[in-house]
Parts: structure tokens; sequence; C-alpha cells
């Protein structure tokens, strides 16, 4: 039983590397760099593809996202596309967050993972797949003008 102007979703947050002048041209609020840098056109073109992903009713496609950065240390047997093993690394990190429909199946889930991750440059991606949340539905009553 849901609550009233809420939706059940999952929540599928995203960490994908970026250049550190992309990262300074999103901090200043250039968004065209989605569509002039060709991995991450790439990437926000196959989130685009899965209907599935940020699905609102009557908005489509909807995602957050953030700016950060990654740490991490390169282990033994490791291709890192960046990095060296043994020494620890920063990656500046465009985080995008968004929902799927809870009662979609698992299988679903996990071939909208398995894409994200063939597109993904690292080599062990970081993706996080929530239990199934509730996010508001509520509309304003606002009118654009």
């Amino acid at each position: 039983m849901g609550i009233s102007g809420m939706k059940r979703v999952r929540k599928l947050r995203i960490h994908w590397p970026i250049e550190r002048e992309i990262l300074a041209r999103l901090a200043a609020g250039e968004t065209q760099v989605f569509e002039e840098d060709p991995r991450m056109a790439a990437f926000l073109a196959a989130l685009r593809e899965m209907p599935e992903l940020g699905d609102f009713g009557m908005y489509h496609h909807v995602f957050e996202s953030g700016l950060g950065f990654e740490g991490f240390t390169v282990g033994e047997g490791a291709n890192p596309t960046m990095g060296t093993v043994g020494k620890r690394s920063v990656s500046p990190t465009f985080l995008l967050t968004t929902y799927i429909d809870a009662d979609l199946s698992d299988d679903a889930v996990g071939r909208i993972v398995e894409r994200v991750v063939a597109i993904h440059p690292w080599e062990v991606p970081v993706l996080e797949v929530s239990e199934a949340l509730n996010i508001s539905t509520f509309m304003t009553g606002r009118v654009a003008a």
C-alpha cells in the first residue's frame, strides 16, 4: 500500500569520472559541456535511451547531479584507466542520481546496470542501487508563466 502523493522507486546513483576542465566548466554552470564532451554526451544519451530511468509521470529522464571527487588506491592485478598500482589517486567526478520504478524486476534493473557498466570508463565502476524508497510526486499547482 503506497502513501498518497508518493511513488515507490529504487535510487540509481552513478559515479562518472570527468576531466578537471569539465569539472570547472560544470561548476561554472556551463551545461553545454554535456553535449560538447564526447564521453559525457555518450553517457547522457545512453541514459535517455532507457525510458525506465527518471520517470516522474509528466516529467521524464529526471536526474540530479553533483560534482565531487573519487579517491582510490589501485591494487595489484588491476588495469586502471587512471592511477598507478599502490598509489593513491583522486579523480574529479560527476555524480548522477536517477530513479527506477520499484516494481521493475531485478533482471530489468540488472540490464540497466550492465548497460551503464558497458559504457563506463572505469575498470570497476561505482554504481549504487537502493532498496525501494518513496519519493514525492506532489504537484505544487503552479502554472508556468
